[in-house]
């Protein structure tokens, strides 16, 4: 892909795994009521009243700047990053050049104002997201009369692509999550293009599929590894095309690999709760117990699947059976949510009962809500990028094997809904006994196995440093590995990629800054460190298996199984 298409990517990416709280409180009561900045803006206003110095100095400089945009005497221009603002004409015409320093002046100065205000944290980050999403919406660029691009392609097509740009437009807001469309529904076929490492599925509950990935090498190492992905996304995100699939490289590295893929529920497993999945975790981990005859699995956790390994391992702890667990990786993984970004800053008991309580009277939440919030979390890159290609070029957008895998929408149902948000609220899980997990009180001191930490330092919605306080929180030993990328792009990282860095330091002092002080970087993809990190404590090569399934497990169907399916 072109690195335009990457950066795409990346974005949606980083807005698929923010932090939970939020996205699943968005998605129940709407995503607009986040653009009403409501008691943050009457402070924002107060602040402003009792600082006129502050008012007239910004106010002086935006006249200034007007005059010099009139004269054509202006030098401010849009960042080199800013990819509306490349067409040619945006220097060259005169009137599209002042349009554009008008836009670029006003909104530095709305930014001035913000920050001159001195707000607290939460209300800053609160009027913050309602300003830029502000601010995004009116660029200039979002104007089919002002669009160079859209304006040529209607002259070119004559008329051709503003027709094609309605037809898109209506399509698209016909049903939700009326926002412009990221990717063709029919761009990748699952089992076709998509998830297509070779295995079988080994056990099937009500509540998941245990997929099994046909080893290809001629020795295995003796402990599985069970891949424990998110709860409001499918699976193959750690299986997507060949040459991009995690599942498929630690395949390649002698892992024996397996994969919960999540039923995606309905109304009548509106019960389903944190001790459902647990339980869903720990049976899955006896069934790669079973097959491949070790008393011990390692666990990998993905966002809120993570989350909920971790709750799993601090229950075996209390229980004294943590040895069933030979290490513990976190992926994208915030258990610490105070100052989690925007998230914290947001949540409060209200808006989650209120949540909880839409969600209750469906039976779930459903993911096209969840896809709704995703774009809104980075307009400019999931929503105004998609409008002027789709509805302003007339467009159709291309395909990208992440923006498939986000628009591949799945339902939560309303327990685990609820239980989620109370531990946004709470902070639950920051705490020993903050919340219990199959009637254990989580205690993550208690986790004392070897944990894999990996988080992406331009993750500007879930910051790095809340992934990173992971390291406080479990017992162990811990290694902190820090991509230059977001989350899934963070994931998605195979060997190959010559822009890819990755930083690690052999401590994990409190400060997050100090870590980064020491960390040491490395080039190309982190996944090599990780198989041999991984290689390390899961035992001894053995022969690989020449049949799959095994301890009374057989096969039941081809990988990727029929769950990944339901829509």
């Amino acid at each position: 892909m072109s690195t335009h298409t990457d950066s795409l990517a990346a974005a949606a990416a980083d807005a698929v795994t923010a932090p939970l709280d939020l996205l699943l409180t968005d998605a129940a009561l709407g995503t607009l009521r986040r653009m009403n900045p409501g008691g943050s803006g009457l402070r924002l206003a107060g602040a402003l009243a009792v600082r006129p110095s502050l008012v007239a100095s910004q106010g002086r400089q935006l006249l200034g700047e007007m005059a010099r945009i009139a004269v054509g005497s202006s030098e401010i221009q849009p960042s080199r990053r800013d990819r509306r603002f490349t067409d040619p004409a945006w220097q060259g015409n005169p009137l599209l050049r002042r349009v554009l320093q008008t836009y670029l002046a006003a909104a530095q100065a709305t930014e001035g104002l913000v920050a001159g205000a001195e707000l607290d944290w939460a209300d800053s980050e609160r009027v913050g997201f309602a300003l830029t999403n502000l601010v995004d919406a009116l660029a200039p660029s979002n104007s089919p009369v002002l669009n160079p691009a859209a304006v040529k392609a209607v002259i070119d097509t004559g008329g051709g692509s503003a027709v094609a740009g309605l037809r898109h437009f209506v399509a698209d807001m016909a049903a939700p999550p009326r926002v412009p469309s990221m990717v063709e529904p029919d761009a990748f076929e699952v089992g076709a293009d998509l998830a297509v490492t070779p295995g079988a599925v080994v056990l099937r509950t009500p509540v998941f599929e245990l997929i099994q990935y046909r080893p290809v090498t001629t020795t295995v190492r003796q402990v599985p590894l069970l891949i424990v992905p998110p709860t409001i996304n499918k699976f193959y995100v750690i299986d997507l095309a060949p040459g991009r699939s995690m599942a498929e490289y630690l395949v390649g590295q002698g892992q024996q690999v397996f994969m919960i893929s999540w039923r995606n529920p309905d109304a009548r497993q509106a019960a389903w709760d944190f001790d459902t999945y647990g339980q869903a975790v720990l049976d899955a981990m006896d069934g790669a117990a079973r097959i491949t005859g070790s008393e011990r699995t390692a666990v990998l956790g993905v966002c809120s699947g993570g989350i909920i390994a971790a709750m799993v391992a601090a229950h075996l702890a209390l229980a004294g059976e943590q040895d069933k667990i030979a290490a513990l990786t976190l992926m994208v993984t915030v258990l610490d949510q105070a100052r989690a970004g925007l998230a914290s800053a947001v949540l409060d008991e209200r808006s989650a009962r209120l949540a909880a309580a839409a969600s209750r009277a469906r039976g779930y939440l459903d993911g096209r809500a969840l896809a709704e919030v995703f774009a809104w979390l980075r307009p400019n890159d999931l929503i105004w990028n998609y409008w002027v290609n789709n509805y302003l070029l007339g467009r159709k957008p291309p395909p990208f094997d992440i923006l498939f895998w986000n628009a591949d929408t799945t339902r939560m149902t309303a327990a685990l809904h609820r239980d989620f948000l109370r531990l946004g609220v709470t902070n639950g899980l920051a705490q020993p006994g903050g919340v219990t997990m199959l009637g254990s009180p989580v205690d993550l001191s208690l986790v004392d196995r070897d944990s894999y930490l990996v988080a992406g330092i331009t993750d500007h919605i879930c910051p790095w440093e809340s992934c990173y306080r992971s390291t406080q929180l479990l017992g162990g030993s811990k290694r902190f590995v820090l991509s230059t990328s977001g989350h899934i792009a963070a994931m998605v990282n195979p060997p190959g990629n010559e822009k890819a860095r990755y930083q690690i330091a052999k401590d994990c002092p409190a400060d997050p800054r100090e870590w980064l002080q020491h960390a040491e970087s490395y080039h190309g993809s982190w996944w090599p460190d990780y198989a041999d990190w991984l290689a390390e404590r899961c035992g001894e090569e053995t022969a690989a298996p020449d049949e799959l399934g095994g301890g009374s497990l057989a096969p039941l169907c081809d990988a990727p199984g029929t769950y990944v399916h339901d829509r």
